[in-house]
């Protein structure tokens, strides 16, 4: 009898203090709000994508220093996908089912958001997506803040055909092959016709992912423009390539001047390992530029530089570097920690409908407006020439924001979807 009592005393002890164990994991675990950053730190993607998630935690780092959000600290929960699509999905899965992270920063590549989608639109999660891409999506679950083709290429291609920008006639498009490319060039390639470009005088080519030897391709462009015609190169080539084919393009001397390439995934970053001397006056379209002069940018960059030299990150201690993912970063975390406050929760629902509208003073010298309906920014578009320090200067620019139109009027059929999100 006395052996029972005990055994049930006991029982009911350890019972007791298993749940006393288990509030107090759970009031620890509830200190923080887990942020979940999910950018390739290896592989070919490595290059653009690494200062990205250093930009959460520099963002993290301020939000926690003015005291957090709902008062609580956020903490960072990082994976390296290594620029592999199928482990994105893995991961995106591990930081919302396993790490219970409230939203995620990342992606570069569309193949790797598109990859990732499904699983958010599934475990209903917040995916905060940086970088410009091709639209024809729209997802109540992802908050886009890099440009859509109206916000970038569109305005690119416009303004190489401007006066200004040289009058080109012939174009080249090239790009790394997968979804970004592909799409943003058949919106092009129906603008180019709506203008009256024929398809003998659009020339596209495609290469895959770490493609290292440019030397046949551009051959092939300087053949192209010597038809007679001014010729202009868009550039859609990804990540790590990036370096050989500007170097290629120095060695075989194709100047702006006689073939200018804008570029749509080049900004300071991809530029660093390059002698940018050769390419002077060669253009990238982006909706932020290092170089912009104005006081919120002249405070994003010494806070980047201040964090770069404490953290001591690689290349940036020396030599600190902003570009427009890293702004579109920021804008992002910077608006969604205003939307948990407004709503007073996490929750992925009442932050959604909470982030629109929201507005943030942009380091590119505007405000960045969430639009109310489509999960896009209204952003200025920007056209830079490349300077020989590696930086750009402006040679063009938008009178102000611009809507983002994620179904390009490009394609077929587009005048029939709407302008949000459909709810699930």
């Amino acid at each position: 009898m006395q052996s029972r009592r005990s055994f049930i005393k006991i029982s009911a002890l350890s019972a007791a203090m298993a749940v006393a164990g288990f509030a107090s994991f759970s009031a620890s675990a509830a200190d923080t709000i887990k942020v979940g950053v999910l950018h390739s730190l290896s592989g070919t993607m490595a290059i653009s994508e690494t200062v990205l998630k250093d930009t959460v935690l520099m963002a993290i780092e301020e939000i926690n220093a003015k005291g957090g959000v709902l008062g609580k600290k956020l903490e960072p929960v990082v994976v390296d996908p290594a620029s592999n699509w199928p482990l994105f999905a893995e991961k995106a899965r591990q930081l919302i089912s396993k790490d219970k992270v409230a939203v995620t920063f990342g992606c570069w590549t569309s193949v790797s958001r598109k990859s990732v989608l499904p699983v958010y639109e599934e475990l209903n999660s917040l995916l905060f997506y940086p970088v410009q891409y091709e639209g024809e999506e729209l997802s109540k679950n992802v908050f886009y803040t890099g440009a859509a083709p109206n916000q970038q290429a569109i305005p690119a291609v416009e303004y190489l055909m401007s006066k200004d920008g040289g009058g080109a006639k012939r174009f080249v498009l090239l790009g790394t092959d997968y979804v970004y490319p592909r799409t943003t060039n058949k919106i092009l390639r129906a603008f180019l016709k709506s203008k009256g470009v024929a398809d003998a005088d659009i020339l596209e080519e495609y290469t895959p992912f770490g493609h290292s030897d440019y030397q046949t391709i551009i051959a092939k462009i300087k053949k192209f423009s010597s038809e007679g015609k001014k010729t202009a190169v868009v550039s859609t080539i990804n990540g790590d390539s990036n370096v050989p084919f500007y170097k290629e393009l120095g060695n075989q001397g194709l100047k702006a001047t006689d073939v200018p390439v804008v570029a749509f995934s080049v900004g300071e970053e991809e530029l660093r390992g390059v002698d940018t001397k050769p390419l002077v006056g060669h253009l990238a379209a982006w909706n932020y530029f290092m170089s912009i002069k104005n006081p919120t940018n002249t405070a994003f960059v010494k806070q980047w530089s201040d964090y770069a030299k404490k953290n001591n990150i690689a290349g940036h201690k020396d030599k600190p570097l902003t570009n427009d993912p890293m702004e579109a970063t920021y804008i992002g975390i910077k608006m969604w920690a205003q939307a948990v406050e407004k709503a007073k929760s996490t929750d992925t629902d009442k932050v959604i409908a909470a982030m629109a509208g929201q507005t943030v003073k942009a380091p590119g010298g505007f405000v960045s407006t969430m639009d109310p309906k489509n999960h896009h920014l209204h952003k200025p578009v920007f056209i830079g020439e490349i300077k020989a320090d590696g930086q750009f200067k402006v040679v063009w620019k938008t009178p102000g924001p611009v809507k983002a139109q994620p179904w390009s009027p490009f394609v077929e059929g587009n005048d029939k979807k709407k302008d949000e999100p459909e709810k699930k």
